[in-house]
This record gives structure tokens, C-alpha cells and sequence, in this order.
């Protein structure tokens, strides 16, 4: 079951959050399966209160009334006045003390539809927007999708969690996970943004591709490098979405003057393409999905077991890994043993005398034969004793 929660809601938005707060909640009540109207037991009935049952009684979805702040007896028995919305009998609740939520779950479960069990499709593609507060995260998803499934707002932060959202590009089905806004660490604000930041990378945990999402106007921010940094060790694929460029004065070398910048400041993380991309004119908005696309199928691709040891022969005949206390290396073969992210295993005659260098030698030779855009590929080594038994492994 997935829970959305909605911006306050108010009579008559003034501001454009408010109204883009209203847009989100319109869009939940027409895809929820359960709609849960909370009130306020001491203010009573408000205007606001029946124009939003005025709105509910309009949806054949089922509503349910939860009046908070009921934290004593007197307080709950209060609840009864909100009757008058004509949206059945009201569920007393304290969120601040914990009272009467086990009885507005069980009132909401048994009026949520049985769940469906979702097929299995190993053609989707999970994809996480993820980046700095501000750089236009929600205005990227709402590109895609072609409607404000997300609030957008100019202030960082208004995306307080992860939120999944289904769309289908050239019969595929990409699932958008739009995070928060990640911040350094130092700076997190204890309670709600740490949660934020918390969910994000549960996000980016469970996709198999993530668009970073760095600011043109704002370039080298080190917090783009700790986000760039987080993806890799998760050993997901990467794509890196250059936001805001319509706001870029240019000349001839512009865009190659940017990305040659970008790559120095992410070169840990040189695999990743990079595109330059406007969620406001929607300036190669598609590009963005065509993209993680392609590096959610090099994750998945296998290499022959012949082209890899056809490449290891090359690389040692090119380059001759060095000796280390006075024992040489000898690399005997390699083969493939996952995919997704491609894990690659190399068998040798002692794996402690594998110098990082040569790991990173040997990880170029795989990408400049195979490709493998957009995704980290991993490498371990393991002992192949003389019998061809190995017993030791990295």
C-alpha cells in the first residue's frame, strides 16, 4: 500500500505553491483507492472543511474522516460534529499521542480494495531523479510525464519524500522515482529533511538507474560529487541530466567547455552520459529517458566467455601487471557472473598482488571493448590452485 500525503489545502490559494498544492491533491483523489479527509476536533467545522466534502461527495472513491487532536475523552466526543460533512461517521485520533490509530487503520483496511498482485516484468526500468535541492527535480518529472504529477515550487525542499510514478516511452515501462533534495550531511535539519534524505537513497537503493540532476547555473557543487558518489557505491547505472541550460549564455565551445569541467569535477564516475537538457522548454527532455534506457541495457548485458579472455590476453600481453614482493602476477582467465550491475571474475595465481592501478587498467580495457555506458561494472579476483580448484577469493 502506498500512502500519499497531500499539501494543506485551503479555500483559495493565493500563492503558486498553493495552487500547485491543490493540482497534486486533485490528482491524488482521482488515483486513490482511499481517500482520508483529516480535521481538526477543537476549531470545529470550517468552511474549508465543507468545501473539500463538497468536493468529496463528487468522487465515487470511498472517504473517511480522521479528526485529530481528539487527545481526551471530551475531544473525542467532539468528533461526532463533523457528521455534518456527509462523508460518514468521523474516527477520533491523536497524532501527537498515538491515540485511536489502530482503529483508523483497521476502519481504513477494511475499506481499501483487496491488493492486486503487480506481474513481473523484467523490461521495466526503475529510474531515480536524484539531485541537490533546487535544481528542478519535480520540474523534470512533470516534463515527462506531461502533467504536475509532482509540487513544484521555487523553494528547496517542497518534495519532503520519494514518490513513484509509472509512464511508458517506446512500449517500455519506466518507473520515475522523484526524491528530496539530498544535502551535506553537516547541514541536515534533524526530523523531517534527514528522513527526506533517508528515503532518497532508499530510492536510489531500489532502481536500477539514476539521473543526476546537476544545476547549469551553479556548476561544480561538491554535493553533486557526494550524490554522483552514493549512486556508484550502490552500483547503480548513472545518467547525468546538465538542468537549466536555456539560462546559459553561449558561444561555440560552450557545452564542451561545460562537460570537459563536469567530467573533472565527477571523473570517478566517468562512465556516465552526460545531456544538457531545459525542464522549463523541455530541451531534450526525452533524451534523458532514451539515455537511461540505453544504460539499464548495458547493466544487463553478458560478454562471452571467448571475448573476455580474448581481451585479458591483450591487455597483459599490452601491459604486464608489475611484480609485488617479489612475486609476479599471472592472470589466468575471466568470465562473467552477473549482470546487473556486469560482475566479472578473474582468476589468478594470488590475488593480493592485484594493484588497484591494474584493476582500474583492466576495468578501461573491458569498457573501451564492451561499452558498458552508464554502469559500474565490478571486478573481483579469487586463487586458482594448480589443481584448477580455486580456494581463496577477494
Amino acid at each position: 500500500m502506498a500512502l500519499a500525503d497531500t499539501g494543506g489545502l485551503t479555500s483559495r490559494p493565493i500563492e503558486d505553491l498553493g495552487r500547485s498544492v491543490m493540482a497534486q491533491a486533485e490528482v491524488a483523489i482521482e488515483e486513490a483507492d482511499l481517500i482520508v479527509l483529516v480535521v481538526d476536533v477543537r476549531s470545529g467545522v470550517t468552511p474549508v472543511d465543507e468545501e473539500i466534502a463538497r468536493r468529496l461527495r463528487q468522487v465515487d472513491t470511498p472517504v473517511l474522516v480522521a479528526a485529530n487532536k481528539a487527545d481526551n475523552r471530551e475531544q473525542m466526543d467532539l468528533a461526532i460534529e463533523f457528521h455534518a460533512l456527509g462523508l460518514g461517521t468521523p474516527e477520533p485520533v491523536s497524532a501527537e499521542r498515538g491515540l485511536g490509530t489502530g482503529d483508523l487503520l483497521d476502519r481504513m483496511d477494511a475499506m481499501l480494495p483487496p491488493p492486486q498482485e503487480e506481474p513481473e516484468n523484467a523490461d521495466t526500468v526503475r529510474l531515480a531523479i536524484v539531485g541537490r535541492p533546487n535544481v528542478g527535480k519535480s520540474s523534470i518529472v512533470n516534463a515527462l510525464v506531461g502533467e504536475e504529477r509532482m509540487v513544484v515550487a521555487s523553494e528547496p525542499g517542497t518534495t519532503r519524500d520519494a514518490v513513484d510514478t509509472e509512464i511508458r516511452y517506446h512500449g517500455r515501462r519506466i518507473v520515475l522515482v522523484d526524491t528530496a533534495g539530498i544535502r551535506r550531511r553537516g547541514r541536515i535539519v534533524p526530523g523531517i529533511e534527514r528522513y527526506s534524505v533517508l528515503r532518497a537513497h532508499r530510492a536510489i537503493d531500489r532502481s536500477d538507474v539514476a539521473a543526476l540532476i546537476v544545476d547549469a547555473t551553479e556548476p561544480e557543487a561538491a554535493q553533486d560529487a557526494h550524490i554522483a558518489g552514493f549512486v556508484e557505491e550502490e552500483a547503480k547505472g548513472l545518467v547525468i541530466g546538465v538542468n537549466k541550460w536555456d539560462l546559459v549564455v553561449k558561444h561555440g565551445t560552450t557545452i564542451n567547455e561545460y562537460e570537459r569541467a563536469l567530467r573533472e569535477h565527477l571523473k570517478f564516475v566517468d562512465y556516465a552520459p552526460i545531456t544538457f537538457i531545459s525542464a522549463l522548454t523541455k530541451q531534450r527532455i526525452d533524451q534523458l529517458l532514451q539515455l537511461a534506457l540505453s544504460v539499464a541495457d548495458e547493466r544487463r548485458r553478458r560478454i562471452p566467455t571467448a571475448q573476455l579472455n580474448e581481451v585479458l590476453r591483450k591487455a597483459v600481453a599490452d601491459y604486464q601487471p608489475p611484480a609485488r614482493h617479489g612475486k609476479q602476477v599471472r592472470l589466468l582467465y575471466v568470465t562473467q557472473v552477473a549482470v546487473d550491475p556486469p560482475r566479472f571474475l578473474f582468476f589468478v595465481n594470488d590475488p593480493e598482488l592485484i594493484h588497484f592501478s591494474y584493476r582500474r587498467f583492466l576495468e578501461n580495457r573491458l569498457r573501451e571493448r564492451f561499452g558498458f555506458m552508464g554502469t559500474p561494472i565490478r571486478l573481483s579476483f579469487r586463487q586458482r590452485s594448480e589443481a584448477g580448484t580455486s580456494n581463496r577469493g577477494q
